[in-house]
């Protein structure tokens, strides 16, 4: 029996890494993502094209035939899939309250005085603008 698969799926660390080059180059081939990797990441072509094809199915991409080569089109924008990551970050680590998401985020030690003027910032805009 096959499995259903989710509507918010989450990527694979490979499969993000993946996505996160197609992304950047808007489509590309196999050989184009593979470029893309570090040097040091020395995955086979086969590999390469398996992880596509299986982010196609899982509905990330799309692709077209251009004459040997598969072009691969990304179907969901990388700030939606960061919304998503975020939401279901926030439901299963922080009981859905993303209070403590930021509250956690905000008392990281490492952060620093710059970034938390950032996030203030941010924060008293989005307050502005559903106030009207």
């Amino acid at each position: 029996m096959a499995m259903k698969k989710k509507k918010n799926e989450l990527l694979t660390e490979v499969e993000l890494e993946f996505m996160t080059e197609l992304w950047a180059l808007g489509e590309g081939t196999v050989r184009d993502v593979l470029d893309k990797l570090p040097q040091d990441r020395n995955l086979a072509y086969t590999s390469g094209a398996t992880i596509l094809r299986i982010l196609e199915q899982k509905a990330f991409v799309t692709s077209r035939k251009s004459g040997k080569s598969h072009i691969y089109t990304p179907t969901l924008a990388k700030d939606a899939y960061q919304t998503r990551s975020l939401k279901n970050l926030s439901m299963k680590l922080f009981d859905d309250t993303p209070v403590s998401l930021v509250a956690r985020l905000v008392n990281d030690d490492e952060l620093t005085e710059e970034a938390l003027g950032q996030i203030r910032a941010l924060v008293d805009r989005r307050l502005k603008n559903d106030g009207r």
